[in-house]
């Protein structure tokens, strides 16, 4: 998950599009929640005090973002290749981090007790990437460069 935050750090640091930059923003800080989530079992403990939760209210913003984000695109013909802008290439690298998070979330609720790992902690993971995937089309769209696109058993020579 913090490696997640810091890819996402890189590619705010190289997004042009505004939509971009204010969408991830609030990620950032959702994503410390979501570690401090992840490092408190359901049966911990508190001291007291509520432990940080993600909420399905953090998923449903996920969702309204990509929609958000979504709004002014093509629809997709065919997968698309990493690359296009930096900030493209950054977005798909951040994608594949969160999703590489999601998969280390998923052992973690393998190997400790029945609802000890909150499940909208994963969906908010889930979420995320789709929504890292989007804004690398937005942010190609946003410089005129077109999505690479797919092509099945494509240029196969050396």
């Amino acid at each position: 998950v913090d490696e997640t935050n810091a890819a996402i750090g890189v590619v705010l640091s190289a997004a042009l599009s505004p939509l971009t930059q204010r969408l991830l923003k609030p990620v950032q800080n959702d994503l410390f929640d979501l570690g401090a989530d992840l490092c408190v079992p359901a049966s911990a403990p508190t001291g007291g005090r509520p432990p940080l939760r993600v909420t399905s209210a953090h998923v449903d913003s996920l969702e309204i973002a990509i929609d958000a984000a979504n709004a002014d695109l093509g629809d997709l013909r065919s997968f698309v290749l990493p690359g296009g802008t930096a900030a493209a290439a950054w977005l798909h690298m951040a994608r594949t981090v969160c999703r590489r998070a999601e998969r280390r979330a998923w052992e973690l609720v393998a190997d400790v007790e029945e609802g000890a790992v909150n499940e909208q902690a994963l969906k908010y993971l889930n979420r995320l990437s789709d929504l890292l995937f989007v804004l690398s089309r937005v942010e190609n769209a946003a410089s005129g460069v077109e999505d690479v696109l797919w092509q099945p058993g494509g240029d196969v020579s050396p």
